[in-house]
């Protein structure tokens, strides 16, 4: 029953979260951990849900060309680096800690997604690390000096506590960068993917694999990852900003009501 409930549980999370390009390991650890799963199994089954969710996802954004393939290769390899770091030294610090610290930045980046967008364009300004883009008929300019720092320290957190680190990747391409939300999205699932199978890795690792619990849910997730991001694509990306949104206060609020039940 609890396994039924676990897969039930992962379905519709992998749908929502397909949806807005993000991981969603805020809510798989505590529905895993609600289903019965121990805190570290959770974990490391959380990063594998989120890497089949990701890639699912991936293989619809992908034929319809809304992944800035060359984005997510400059940023998002120091998240995944640290990610697997993260993951791997994750029993070396209190996870209910960080979880509780992580929540703060969760919100700050819920509220700033409900802000307008920044339009996307690139302007004239060349400095050196500034990347200015052309991707799908739009401009925009990457701050390299911004985007590496952030990603890096996002992978490692993300990591350690079982998450994708998508939270706060879409609002700085988006926010940051003037990345339109639909490209952001399908960029995003490129990288989520990446981050979680590092983090899984390090996890499993470190002994925390549980195969009946990871099989059965990465199944459920891709599933769940090819319906949602058939979803997303039919959806306004407005409306789509705003879910992400949400999703992402909600997370918080996950995310600090588990760490003030979990053990220090």
């Amino acid at each position: 029953m609890r396994y039924a409930l676990g897969t039930i549980l992962v379905f519709g999370i992998a749908v929502v979260m397909a949806m807005v390009g993000r991981g969603g390991g805020n809510f798989y650890v505590p529905s895993l951990v609600l289903a019965g799963c121990s805190m570290h199994q959770a974990a490391t089954t959380g990063q594998l849900i989120l890497a089949c969710t990701a890639l699912a996802a991936l293989l619809v954004y992908g034929t319809k060309g809304v992944v800035d393939w060359k984005l997510a290769l400059v940023i998002d390899p120091p998240t995944d680096v640290m990610a697997l770091v993260g993951g791997y030294f994750a029993h070396w610090l209190p996870g209910g800690s960080l979880k509780l610290v992580f929540a703060g930045p969760l919100v700050l980046a819920g509220f700033l997604m409900l802000r307008p967008a920044p339009q996307a364009r690139a302007g004239r300004e060349r400095k050196f690390g500034l990347w200015r883009r052309r991707f799908g008929g739009y401009d925009y300019a990457v701050n390299l000096w911004l985007a590496i720092p952030i990603t890096a320290a996002t992978g490692l957190v993300a990591g350690m506590v079982g998450i994708s680190g998508g939270s706060f990747k879409i609002p700085l391409m988006v926010l940051a960068c003037g990345v339109p939300m639909r490209i952001a999205i399908g960029t995003s699932s490129a990288m989520v993917a990446a981050t979680a199978l590092m983090g899984f890795i390090g996890h499993s690792a470190a002994g925390d694999l549980n195969v009946s619990w990871a099989l059965p849910a990465a199944a459920m997730a891709v599933v769940g990852g090819l319906v949602g991001g058939a979803l997303s694509l039919r959806t306004d990306p407005a409306r789509l900003k705003k879910l992400f949104a949400y999703t992402t206060l909600l997370a918080a609020v996950f995310m600090a009501g588990n760490a003030m039940l979990s053990p220090a």
